[in-house]
């Protein structure tokens, strides 16, 4: 009972997420502020800022949630203004290990050289 990464699209929820919504409230969070299909089998990531971590996707027949909570230290959460964030399974495997991508570097875009 583990998602299928190969299959699956991986969404992170920008911002904090009050981690006492379940999964009714998480897979709403999903279709009204994420405007995406809780039901399509993608993975949804929700954090309230800090230590804790929940995982939603849809498995067949059911909703599966999933907590991880870090006993010290915090996850990387991107700003409530940065959105709904895509990322690989690269990346997802980065955020558990408490890679902060979201604030590397960003891209420069130059059109001469000074």
């Amino acid at each position: 009972m583990s998602p299928d990464l190969s299959k699956s699209r991986i969404f992170v929820s920008a911002g904090i997420t009050d981690m006492r919504k379940s999964i009714n409230g998480l897979s709403a969070m999903v279709s009204e502020r994420m405007e995406l299909n809780p039901l399509g089998g993608d993975l949804f990531l929700f954090s309230n800022g800090g230590r804790l971590l929940k995982a939603l996707y849809w498995d067949k027949n059911g909703f599966c949630l999933w907590q991880k909570r870090l006993e010290k230290h915090r996850f990387p959460w991107p700003k409530a203004g940065d959105g709904t964030i895509e990322l690989s399974s690269q990346q997802l495997d980065w955020l558990l290990g408490g890679v902060d991508f979201f604030n590397a570097h960003e891209e420069l875009k130059f059109s001469s050289v000074n």
